[in-house]
């Protein structure tokens, strides 16, 4: 089951590509967390969403948002798409499928893989609320950015 809006969002700490590791917890009454997951790195709905990301992180940062984008990619792969791309927030490996599954955000089996992240947005206030959550079904759909935006500005 994904999480709804008003649930207590599941903390995490996971391996960031420059293997620092980044919990949820951090940003506890300091900022709020847009919380992206993606399928997988170097692939095109991806790449787009989170380029699309990076070229309005001015906006999230004004909204007091801290981005940070998950996938069950390794950190080696991660380092690797975050330079390639300069991607200029936060991407965090959840090798173990352990947060994608926490946030009811995970294919049993994509494209013949067993467990990768599917692609999700939560919004997640300075008190540790989900205030939005969407689980896309279909990875070729892109979150709804606009819905975010308004869901952070309310917040501030």
């Amino acid at each position: 089951m994904s999480i709804q809006i008003g649930d207590s969002a599941p903390n995490f700490t996971l391996i960031a590509s420059d293997k620092s590791a980044v919990a949820l917890s951090d940003f506890r009454d300091k900022k709020n967390v847009v919380l992206l997951f993606f399928p997988l790195a170097f692939s095109g709905v991806c790449t787009a969403e989170l380029c699309a990301t990076r070229d309005d992180i001015g906006t999230y940062e004004s909204l007091e948002a801290q981005v940070l984008a998950v996938s069950v990619d390794s950190i080696f792969a991660l380092e690797k798409f975050k330079e390639d791309q300069k991607i200029n927030f936060p991407l965090l490996s959840d090798f173990n499928k352990t947060t994608a599954q926490a946030y009811g955000a995970y294919y049993e089996i994509f494209f013949g893989m067993q467990g990768v992240a599917k692609r999700a947005a939560f919004v997640i206030d300075k008190k540790g609320s989900v205030q939005y959550a969407e689980v896309l079904e279909s990875a070729d759909d892109l979150p709804n950015f606009e819905a975010i935006r308004k869901a952070l500005s309310q917040l501030n």
